[in-house]
This record gives structure tokens, C-alpha cells and sequence, in this order.
């Protein structure tokens, strides 16, 4: 590996873990969702998400690099409290919310290295095309969330009819 790629192939690999981590937690939400339109969705995504860490794995390896096969313990232990919470509540609001913040923290990481001034044009270019995808599947999220959340609050009583 080129000590100038150094830079680029750590950036890649944190984002690729944060592209497994995000097809984990989509994965998940896809076992844990009552609702099998939401369940497609998820499920659609999360092999989505495992392309686009293919993609990046591919950006490493042209940097002369070797690309990380997995995800961060942080996230699955974020995704074990998810999973309590979702038994106890039986919500779908609360899985749809749970992969809404989880792709919030995965949007930051694809920001921050889209601005990162370090990195080379070409990789800079990857990440951007990858933060398109991955800001198109946060937004959609926010905006389920906020669809359930509506829904729940009109049928909550405090709204008249």
C-alpha cells in the first residue's frame, strides 16, 4: 500500500464498516417489522447496503489496500438494545425509528468524509456517489418515521375528527 492512499483506505474502510453496520441494522428490522411492505423495504435496502460496501471494498483494493470484512461492535450492541426495546414495545414506529437514527450516525460518517480536505479527488468522488445513495435512504426513513408518527397521532384521540 502507497503511503499516499494510507489516508484514503482508512477513510474507505470506516465507511464500509459503517455500510455493513447499516445492512445489519436493516437486516434486522426486516425480522423484527410486522408489516411486510416495511419488511421488503428493509430487506431491499440491506442488500443495497451490502453492494455499496462491495463497491467501496473495490475502491480499497484499486488503493492497493485491504478492505474490512465487517461491521463495528458499537453497532450491534446499539442493535441488541433495539432489539430489547422492540419486544417490549411492539411498535413498528419503534423499529422504523431505530433504523432512522442508526442511518442518521451512518449519513454523519459519510459527511464528514465527503469534507475530509486530506483525501484524493478520485476518492472523494467515490464517497460522494455512495453518500447520495446513503442520504436517499436516510431521507426515506425520516420520512416513514414521520408518516407512522402521524398516523399514530391522529388515531391518538388528542385530534378531532
Amino acid at each position: 500500500m502507497s503511503n499516499a492512499n494510507r489516508h484514503d483506505i482508512h477513510v474507505l474502510n470506516g465507511l464500509i464498516g459503517a455500510a455493513l453496520d447499516s445492512a445489519d441494522g436493516y437486516r434486522d428490522a426486516a425480522g423484527g417489522s410486522a408489516d411486510p411492505g416495511h419488511r421488503e423495504l428493509f430487506q431491499r435496502r440491506a442488500l443495497e447496503r451490502r453492494a455499496l460496501a462491495d463497491a467501496l471494498a473495490a475502491a480499497v483494493r484499486e488503493l492497493g489496500g485491504e478492505p474490512h470484512a465487517d461491521g463495528s461492535i458499537l453497532a450491534k450492541a446499539q442493535r441488541a438494545f433495539t432489539d430489547v426495546k422492540h419486544a417490549l414495545l411492539r411498535d413498528e414506529l419503534t423499529v422504523v425509528g431505530a433504523v432512522e437514527t442508526a442511518e442518521d450516525q451512518v449519513k454523519a460518517r459519510f459527511e464528514k468524509a465527503v469534507d475530509d480536505p486530506a483525501i484524493s479527488a478520485t476518492t472523494r468522488e467515490t464517497i460522494r456517489r455512495a453518500w447520495d445513495q446513503i442520504r436517499d435512504g436516510h431521507d426515506q426513513m425520516r420520512d416513514l418515521k414521520h408518516s407512522l408518527q402521524g398516523q399514530r397521532d391522529a388515531g391518538s384521540g388528542l385530534y378531532p375528527r
